[in-house]
């Protein structure tokens, strides 16, 4: 069967995006990403359209020439802090969040999602694909915790504009809890667009000094120091698959609730 068809040719085939995931170069959409720009081969020869299926232990799989192979899973977390880079590799020579573990690490790790470069805390760290792949994506709807320290207290009105919601850049921005302890705002949200909170409060006229995240799903920063990483245990690793089986029973229970003859409906509140 040749390499381009979009049917695996055994039982045992993988795609060749999670293939490449699992050997920890990235989330399934990055390592579709390798494909499209024609980096990867198959048996020597390159792969040309998504969906291929291949079979790890007779096959050989190359990116950019360097034949991949499945690595053990390894899950960190960083605490981030400010001037550090979510990327592996920097063009304009600002330190990266690799700089930030040791040497002797010898998988391919990557973050799952980003903090920009002001922002700092709690970073997932892992060369699991897969894992990447159901925590960054939309339906599963991941609960995130932020502290913010605004340039100046926001007033009532403005607090009930970002529990309303903003819209900026032509897309509605939302956020699910908003408290405030002195001049201290805790914020918890399930979406993840780009400068997410920074842009809501934009939106009222307030700055942002300083921004930094607590937990990610079940998995929390605590007391670990500014620059540290640690791995996660082994019950953390079990809580985090346990939380995302449970968003997605939510998430199949959203999509059963609809009209007859009208569809899936959409139950956020605009």
């Amino acid at each position: 069967m040749p390499l381009d068809s979009r049917k695996p040719s055994t039982r045992t085939s993988l795609r060749l995006h999670h293939f490449l995931a699992l050997c920890g170069l990235g989330s399934r959409r990055a390592c579709e990403r390798l494909i499209e720009s024609r980096r990867v081969t198959v048996d020597q020869v390159v792969i040309r359209r998504q969906g291929v299926g291949i079979d790890p232990a007779i096959q050989q799989v190359a990116v950019d020439g360097q034949p991949v192979c499945l690595e053990r899973k390894v899950y960190l977390v960083i605490n981030k802090p400010r001037d550090v880079v979510c990327t592996a590799s920097d063009p304009q020579g600002r330190r990266t969040f690799k700089s930030l573990l040791p040497g002797s690490l010898g998988e391919r790790v990557f973050t799952v999602g980003r903090l920009d470069q002001a922002s700092e805390g709690l970073l997932v760290v892992t060369n699991d694909g897969d894992l990447a792949h159901v925590l960054m994506h939309p339906r599963h709807n991941v609960e995130k915790v932020y502290l913010v320290w605004p340039r100046r207290p926001l007033t009532p009105e403005e607090e009930q504009h970002l529990r309303r919601g903003v819209r900026s850049e032509g897309e509605r921005l939302g956020l699910d809890e908003l408290s405030r302890d002195k001049d201290v705002y805790r914020i918890r949200l399930r979406e993840g667009r780009n400068r997410h909170i920074r842009r809501m409060f934009a939106v009222v006229g307030v700055g942002i000094v300083r921004l930094k995240r607590l937990a990610v799903g079940p998995i929390q920063l605590g007391s670990l120091r500014s620059g540290g990483w640690r791995y996660l245990e082994e019950r953390e690793i079990q809580a985090l698959w346990n939380y995302i089986r449970c968003r997605e029973k939510v998430g199949e229970t959203r999509l059963r609730i609809q009209k007859p003859g009208v569809g899936i409906q959409n139950l956020d509140v605009d």
